[in-house]
Formats: C-alpha cells, sequence, structure tokens
C-alpha cells in the first residue's frame, strides 16, 4: 500500500502560482503512477494531470494544459503539481492519487488518495 500526504495549498491572487506536493510512503519500492484530482464545493471531482512512474508519460485537463506542470522525484517519493496563472475556477481541494502500473485519468483507476489540501484563488 501506498500512503499520500498533500501540501502547498493556500490562497493566491488570480494570476498567482502554487505548488503542490504529495508526500509517498508505505510500499514505495513497486513502480507507481501518480495523479491530481480536484473538487470544487456542488461539484464533482474532476482530474487534474497524470504522470507515470519514469515521468517520461503525463497526461492533462484540457483547462489546466500550459499552465499546470505535473513532475516527481523518486528519489524523495514525492509528486508535485506546479500551477501557474491561477484562475478563480481553480478553487477546490486537490487531492494525490496513486496506483501500481500505468498513469490514467480517470479516479476509479487509482487505489490511494490523500486527504486532500485547499486552493483558494481570488479574484
Amino acid at each position: 500500500q501506498v500512503q499520500l500526504v498533500e501540501s502547498g495549498g493556500g490562497l493566491v491572487q488570480a494570476g498567482g502560482s502554487l505548488r503542490l506536493s504529495c508526500a509517498a510512503s508505505g510500499r514505495t519500492s513497486n513502480s507507481y503512477a501518480m495523479a491530481w484530482f480536484r473538487q470544487a464545493p456542488g461539484k464533482e471531482r474532476e482530474f487534474v494531470a497524470a504522470i507515470s512512474w519514469s515521468g517520461g508519460n503525463t497526461i492533462y485537463a484540457d483547462s489546466v494544459k500550459g499552465r499546470f506542470t505535473i513532475a516527481r522525484d523518486n528519489a524523495k517519493n514525492t509528486g508535485y503539481l506546479q500551477m501557474n496563472s491561477l484562475k478563480p475556477e481553480d478553487t477546490a481541494v486537490y487531492y494525490c492519487a496513486a496506483r501500481y502500473g500505468l498513469a490514467y485519468a480517470q479516479d476509479v483507476r487509482y487505489d490511494y488518495w490523500g486527504q486532500g489540501t485547499q486552493v483558494t484563488v481570488s479574484s
């Protein structure tokens, strides 16, 4: 199993930047993909970005392409989501997820989840 803890959320003005981190622990010696999802109040959880174990394969939601960058440092067992040019509609709780094997955009494919970190973008 993999345990995940997110950090780095906060309040930022529109146009600003934040970097989220996701620290993994537990059975991290096996290859696992990581992803970020988000959920705004009253809305369903939606996919943001995913990255393969090697980092060679990344997937982004259209709404964040060109603004967000997903990355990982396997030596530190940590994943990152760099968020630039933030918009008020990016306001949500952001969740880190992991699964052994390939990276996907569908949340049902992920077995391990963090507790979430709040991101609020003011206009």
